[in-house]
């Protein structure tokens, strides 16, 4: 069951002194990321999936340094 592992991974990243605000951005880093590949790179498809607007995606992955498929590293 999800609840249990993510239960299970907030335990061990207390434990081990993780900021709340470092867990949030690997969390949402790791997740934007994830559908981004599942949405073949489409920013549209992806804010979608998302949930939010284009524009928010686009300066996320600018933050996080996510690119997409197939652009220069």
């Amino acid at each position: 069951m999800i609840a249990d592992r993510l239960e299970k991974l907030v335990e061990e990243m207390v434990d081990r002194g993780v900021r709340f605000d470092d867990a949030v951005s690997e969390f949402e880093k790791r997740f934007i990321a994830r559908v981004l590949g599942q949405q073949a790179g489409s920013l549209t498809r992806t804010a979608a999936a998302l949930g939010m607007h284009r524009n928010t995606l686009t300066r996320k992955m600018g933050a996080y340094r996510i690119k997409r498929a197939g652009e220069a590293r």
